[in-house]
């Protein structure tokens, strides 16, 4: 192989492999409308990797759903961040004390806006703009976040926003038992 500028670069047959099985399962998802029942089916609305969307596995939502009612308790408010999946297994009724609890979705993605008035759209670029109207930030008792990119500034405009849900000083309000800050790959608590 020579290092000429002239040289066309070649997938690998196993990324041709893999790049083509995902267009066949796409084009089938799309032929046969294999979309899940339900308004809040985990995958009711399409990931788009174009925006950085990839949802959690519908184990992995319920294990989250679990553990953020868990941690608002009875009548808690949850604030998901960035985390559709989550939001959608809340309102599925189908995790032990969903009932108890209310949700909403803070969301860049317009097509969220089929949740009513718990959809806010939301912009990391701008962590503290939330539309007038929006619920007081200091009212959840839990956020649960999962920012759309890894760098370091989508992480630090996320935490912000969060921050923003604690009050001054970066201090939880009464009654604020948890903020949580999730990620495809780790988990910590934002103060």
């Amino acid at each position: 192989m020579s290092d000429s500028d002239d040289d066309i670069p070649t997938l690998s047959a196993h990324t041709l492999a893999a790049l083509q099985e995902f267009y066949s399962e796409t084009r089938a998802n799309v032929d046969h409308n294999e979309m899940p029942s339900g308004q809040f089916a985990v995958g009711a609305v399409e990931e788009d990797w174009r925006m950085s969307q990839f949802w959690y596995s519908d184990e992995t939502a319920t294990q989250l759903a679990e553990e953020v009612i868990r941690e608002a308790g009875e009548r808690g408010r949850i604030a998901c961040v960035s985390a559709p999946s989550v939001y959608q297994k809340l309102k599925q009724g189908v995790v032990d004390g969903s009932d108890r609890v209310s949700a909403i979705i803070l969301e860049y993605d317009r097509r969220f806006t089929t949740y009513g008035d718990d959809f806010i759209f939301y912009d990391y670029n701008e962590p503290l703009s939330l539309p007038a109207g929006t619920a007081a930030p200091q009212s959840f008792d839990v956020v649960l976040a999962d920012p759309p990119y890894l760098s370091e500034e989508c992480l630090s405009k996320v935490a912000q926003t969060i921050r923003s849900h604690h009050g001054e000083s970066g201090q939880r309000p009464p009654g604020c038992k948890s903020v949580q800050l999730f990620t495809k790959t780790q988990q910590k608590l934002v103060q």
